[in-house]
């Protein structure tokens, strides 16, 4: 599933919309990465987004590599 297990971000829907204004349905997926983290000396795999690693590098729960 295309679901970031930390922010939730998932799919967008929308219109592709051409220059004759023609409507195509469009499906935007969100950049999802799979990172494995260690929390409490466990590690866990998990899909998140490229938002959430940023933001989880700024935090300081991720190694700046």
């Amino acid at each position: 599933m295309q679901k970031c297990m930390i922010t939730g971000k998932g799919k967008q829907f929308g219109n592709n919309v051409s220059f004759s204004q023609r409507h195509t349905k469009k499906v935007w997926k969100p950049n999802l990465q799979i990172k494995t983290i260690t929390v409490d000396g466990k590690k866990m795999t998990l899909k998140i987004s490229t938002q959430a690693i940023r933001t989880l590098k700024k935090k300081g729960f991720i190694a700046n590599s």
